[in-house]
């Protein structure tokens, strides 16, 4: 008997994976905003205008981006239904990200998404949040394909909230560095075929350079670790694996 009942091919559940993202995200919005000057904690992700960034299992940042449509609707459609050019193009891979962290704005909540002000702000308050997030990153570098808009307001970033997506049995299955490994190169790979395939602005190559340098690092981090040099065989001696 199937762990799936008489005939596996009827399941209607997700794979476990999917699930547990799912779960995860459901999680982190409908976590309570501490600081919202109300005093009403709505949900994080009821937030109709904010901004937001992805980090990876090294704590790394790998993506910042803005709304004004809904914190909810933004997240959720970069990680669960790969709607947005970023998933669809290679440059974000969901099975990366492990913490998100964002910052709403409160005092634009009932603002229209045309509303100029709003709109200023929100663009400073991204310019802040790359440059904060790109300066803290080992790479200095993170993959997004296009710079924030451009602008001369300076932001002073606000209270954020920042949480992990992903469960325990999940990280036991993605967080092992040779998946991570694996998954990388085949992110890369996606996007090389991209870019092969069509005429791309520099954007697409930016992040192509910065996944590569990425991979060499967690590969190397992985070499070293599991002996370097001295792990190297010579000709001659016992090849078989471990």
């Amino acid at each position: 008997m199937s762990l799936f009942g008489a005939n596996p091919d009827f399941i209607r559940q997700p794979p476990f994976e999917t699930n547990e993202l799912r779960s995860g995200l459901a999680r982190f919005l409908d976590t309570p905003f501490e600081h919202d000057p109300s005093g009403a904690r709505p949900f994080v992700g009821n937030y109709r205008w904010g901004v937001y960034a992805f980090f990876d299992y090294d704590g790394e940042p790998i993506y910042v981006g803005q709304t004004n449509e809904q914190l909810r609707s933004r997240i959720r459609r970069h990680l669960t239904n790969q709607r947005t050019d970023a998933v669809a193009m290679s440059v974000l891979d969901p099975f990366e990200v492990f913490e998100i962290e964002v910052w709403p704005l409160p005092q634009f909540q009932g603002v229209g998404a045309k509303d100029p002000a709003a709109r200023a702000h929100l663009d400073g308050l991204e310019r802040q949040i790359t440059a904060q997030e790109i300066g803290r990153s080992k790479f200095k570098a993170i993959l997004n394909e296009k710079d924030p808009p451009p602008g001369e307001l300076t932001i002073e970033a606000p209270a954020s909230f920042r949480g992990r997506i992903v469960s325990e049995r999940v990280a036991e299955l993605r967080g092992h560095p040779d998946f991570r490994i694996a998954r990388r190169a085949l992110i890369i790979s996606r996007l090389a075929q991209v870019i092969s395939e069509r005429q791309v602005k520099g954007g697409l190559r930016r992040v192509l350079q910065t996944q590569a340098r990425r991979l060499e690092w967690l590969a190397s981090r992985r070499y070293e670790a599991t002996g370097g040099g001295a792990s190297v065989p010579r000709e001659g001696e016992d090849d078989a694996e471990d």
